[in-house]
């Protein structure tokens, strides 16, 4: 490049050429002039020597990374560093060469076709792409080839479509295939680079293959106690296919047995499964003949010339003898018993035989499961019912039992039988009212008057008891006031046989009915109306009834019921002022611990001791010399027992009552531990102790634990009660 003081792009291809020296006409080769190098890759990938201006490439250029680089170059003065010249663009473009082989994007593959699909249908179609440049030479021209894979499949060597090379290829023979796959660029010219890539190709099936039983003919041993419903054995048609050109369904065309047995078919195993449709038995039938078919369900019509799709097989089945429990003639029984039949009467009879050919005898029972089975019993050998209680329709019109039969020989086999036990009605229950009626005839009645329609209830059913029969029960005299109308629909009328009806005369009237029921024998019961009278207004409303009507079948007259008014009332005022008194006499015997006062106590009853007074302290009524012995308060629980005073037995035996008295109102002006007030004291001193001794228990200091009252009963009948008191106090102390 001798010229570079014009302003153009100047195209180089850097292929085989790895210098480019660059010169100026300025340039004298003296050094003066300066070469710089600008734009894509200077100084990196190009580098240019300042002073000679070639131009180096610091490493190889790859094409499919970039295809060319703008670079600009300028000379420049070395001394002033002014441009000598303009700058000039020249564009490096690399030139391709074939370095870069086909490669597929997109393998391996993986791909199905249908089996036994005609020879030349397309099964996919592979591309390579190749780096190299497609316009320059042949180094993108790829070529396809099959490298593994024949004589099962082709590819087109342009398109690269893979086909089918052969025709019914069969899935059940072989499934998979890996077939291999080249493409070669250069046209697949020697020297050309090449890759491959993997086909994975699955035959897909379809419905060729018809079902076949290994067997034409199989055998089958099914016991004769198997259930009805149960599945008694299984049989399957085997198919090369799968999926659902696999499905079937098995069906029973023809045998002695069609009726007896059905089959069905399991999706999942495709097997047919024979039930069983109706009880066998193997002294009736011993063996049994099916014709079975399995067919497929989904059929391709491409392929019927390869068919029938279905096969045909006899199946023989053994019935097997097995010892069965015995066999009722009936599956249930229902019998009749009339109520009131005496214990012991037969009811019915079950039977029951043994259905093997051993014919073994029977027994029979009553299960005892509910308490019902207990009102029966039944003959072990014959099946006899009979009852074990008397029954009551009316209680209970029914009875389910259960009867069981077993060989004797075999005890272990039981069947059961229901049995349905209908008491039969026996006219035993009269006709009654079917309720209380509350009658009313007015005062101002007409003759002929209904004034009331009755009816009547039976509990015997309606063939005893539906018709009833109404009269009136008096006898033959004849009824002045009211007569009663059968009316020959289980109800009767009361009707008025005379005109008006006071009440002053007579307020009640009392009507008995004979009602008789159409039962054999008929039985009968008579009921007592009562009839009040009222007075009414003209269009037949009750204005007014006397009270008397209601208590008058009491039998108790209006002055009888005051008097009994009023006794009642005097014995509560009575008991009320018991209770009071009472109340007031058993005041809670609270005393303050602040009010240490003697209270007054009065005794106003003899004997009883303590229980006689509510007072707390009564030391004031101690006898001289008791009190002497013992002095202390007892409303204040003293700290240190105090020392009784001792005095000459003498003093005391001669004092009398004055003298007492100041005695005892010194001591208690003297005593510092009484309150600073007033109180009252009472003392009721009468003299020396009596000859019996005291009977009071305030002798003791502060319990009676310690008393003895076993000396009350010498005392005679007087004290009796008082010993028997305080004997079972001190019991109950001791206990």
């Amino acid at each position: 490049m001798d010229n570079i003081n014009k302003n153009v792009s100047i195209i180089i291809y850097w292929r085989w050429l790895y210098r480019v020296q660059l010169h100026s006409n300025s340039d004298k080769g003296d050094g003066s002039v300066k070469y710089i190098l600008t734009g894509e890759g200077a100084g990196t990938i190009f580098i240019i020597d300042d002073t000679t201006g070639d131009i180096h490439s610091t490493k190889s250029l790859d094409r499919e990374q970039k295809t060319h680089y703008v670079l600009h170059a300028q000379a420049i003065d070395r001394r002033t560093n002014k441009p000598l010249e303009p700058e000039s663009e020249f564009i490096i473009k690399v030139q391709d060469i074939n370095d870069n082989a086909p490669k597929f994007t997109d393998g391996p593959y993986i791909v199905t076709v249908p089996e036994m699909s005609e020879m030349g249908t397309s099964v996919l179609q592979v591309t390579a792409t190749d780096a190299d440049d497609p316009t320059y030479g042949n180094s993108a021209r790829v070529v396809y080839s099959i490298l593994q894979g024949q004589p099962y499949f082709s590819v087109d060597p342009k398109t690269g479509v893979i086909r089918t090379a052969l025709h019914n290829m069969d899935r059940e023979a072989r499934e998979h295939y890996s077939v291999v796959i080249q493409a070669k660029d250069m046209a697949g010219q020697v020297g050309g680079l090449s890759g491959s890539t993997t086909v994975n190709i699955t035959l897909t099936d379809v419905n060729d293959n018809p079902p076949r039983f290994p067997q034409k003919h199989y055998q089958l041993y099914v016991p004769e106690s198997a259930q009805v419903g149960s599945a008694v054995g299984k049989i399957k048609a085997n198919d090369a296919d799968t999926g659902s050109n696999a499905d079937m369904k098995y069906t029973i065309i023809n045998g002695d047995g069609a009726g007896v047995f059905s089959i069905s078919t399991d999706k999942e195993t495709r097997e047919g499964i024979l039930s069983l449709k109706k009880p066998l038995n193997y002294e009736k039938k011993k063996s049994y003949t099916l014709n079975i078919e399995g067919a497929n369900t989904h059929l391709d019509f491409r392929f019927s010339h390869l068919g029938p799709f279905k096969d045909v097989t006899m199946l023989k089945i053994i019935v097997g003898d097995v010892d069965e429990p015995p066999l009722f003639t009936m599956p249930s029984y229902v019998m009749d018993v009339y109520e009131n039949a005496k214990i012991g009467t037969a009811v019915g009879t079950v039977t029951a035989q043994d259905p093997d050919t051993a014919n073994s005898l029977v027994r029979y029972f009553i299960d005892h499961n509910t308490e019902e089975d207990r009102y029966f019993t039944i003959d072990a050998n014959t099946g006899t019912i009979k009852t074990a209680k008397i029954f009551d329709r009316e209680e209970t019109p029914w009875y389910n039992i259960t009867v069981a039969a077993s060989e004797i020989d075999s005890p272990g086999l039981v069947s059961h039988v229901p049995v349905g036990v209908r008491i039969l009605d026996v006219n035993d229950n009269p006709p009654e009212l079917a309720r209380e009626y509350d009658i009313v005839v007015c005062e101002n009645a007409k003759p002929g008057q209904v004034i009331q329609t009755i009816t009547a209830t039976d509990k015997d059913n309606s063939a005893n008891g539906a018709r009833f029969h109404f009269s009136l029960d008096e006898g033959p005299s004849l009824n002045p006031n009211f007569t009663l109308r059968d009316n020959e629909d289980n109800t009767a009328s009361i009707l008025t046989r005379r005109r008006k009806y006071s009440r002053t005369t007579q307020d009640i009237y009392y009507l008995p009915v004979l009602i008789s029921d159409g039962g054999v024998p008929p039985l009968s019961s008579s009921s007592t109306l009562t009839i009040r009278v009222c007075a009414c207004e003209r269009d037949g409303r009750v204005r007014t009834c006397h009270a008397e009507a209601f208590l008058s079948s009491a039998g108790l007259s209006t002055g009888a019921l005051i008097a009994i008014l009023l006794c009642v009332v005097i014995l509560l005022a009575i008991v009320v002022l018991f209770i009071t008194l009472r109340r007031s006499k058993k005041e809670p015997l609270i005393i303050s611990e602040e009010d240490v006062r003697e209270n007054v106590v009065t005794y106003d009853d003899e004997g009883g001791g303590e229980e006689d007074t509510e007072a707390f302290d009564i030391t004031a009524l101690r006898n001289p010399s008791a009190a002497e012995e013992l002095k202390y308060r007892r409303d204040v629980r003293p700290e240190v027992k105090p020392v009784p005073r001792h005095h000459p037995s003498s003093s005391l035996d001669s004092v009398d009552v004055q003298e007492f008295i100041k005695q005892r109102l010194a001591e208690a002006d003297l005593d510092p531990s009484v309150p600073p007030y007033d109180s009252l004291q009472t003392y009721a001193y009468e003299g020396h102790r009596s000859e019996a001794g005291s009977i009071s228990s305030l002798d003791s200091v502060t319990t009676h634990s310690d008393q003895d009252y076993n000396y009350l009963g010498d005392w005679g009948p007087e004290f009796k009660k008082l010993a028997e008191l305080y004997g079972q106090i001190e019991s109950e102390r001791t206990t």
